[in-house]
């Protein structure tokens, strides 16, 4: 009696390659990728001759050209905006508040936003231009 052997089988391919490309990818996308939240409307800062770059972190307080306010995307009322950052600031006095007006937004809007912020005990507070292109 003669038994046969069985056909000899390829060994699967590994997938660990693929794996590895994956990380590289994202790893790519989390380092290029801007990770600050964006207003659930238009905002186009205004433009400035001098300025530097926007450092990271805090949190973000959008106005729109209406007025509409938006914190970290957030659509809120100017009373939830408060009570948010006071509880923000409690947490973290040292927190970075940017806001980011639309060129077109009224002053009455951000100026006294700015000051009530300053009064919940902001150090840092930042306004958000465009830099002017040459």
């Amino acid at each position: 009696m003669k038994l046969a052997r069985p056909a000899k089988r390829q060994s699967p391919e590994t997938i660990i390659p693929l794996i590895d490309v994956v990380f590289f990818l994202l790893i790519f996308f989390m380092l290029i990728g801007r990770m600050d939240a964006t207003a659930p409307f238009d905002v186009t800062p205004a433009t400035a001759l001098t300025g530097s770059d926007m450092p990271g972190g805090g949190a973000t307080l959008s106005i729109s050209a209406d007025g509409a306010m938006a914190l970290d995307g957030a659509v809120l009322t100017t009373p939830e905006m408060l009570e948010t950052l006071r509880a923000t600031l409690t947490e973290a006095p040292k927190t970075l508040i940017r806001v980011n007006a639309h060129k077109d937004a009224e002053l009455r809007f951000v100026l006294p936003l700015v000051a009530q912020i300053e009064a919940l005990g902001a150090r840092d507070i930042e306004l958000v231009v465009t830099p002017a292109t040459p």
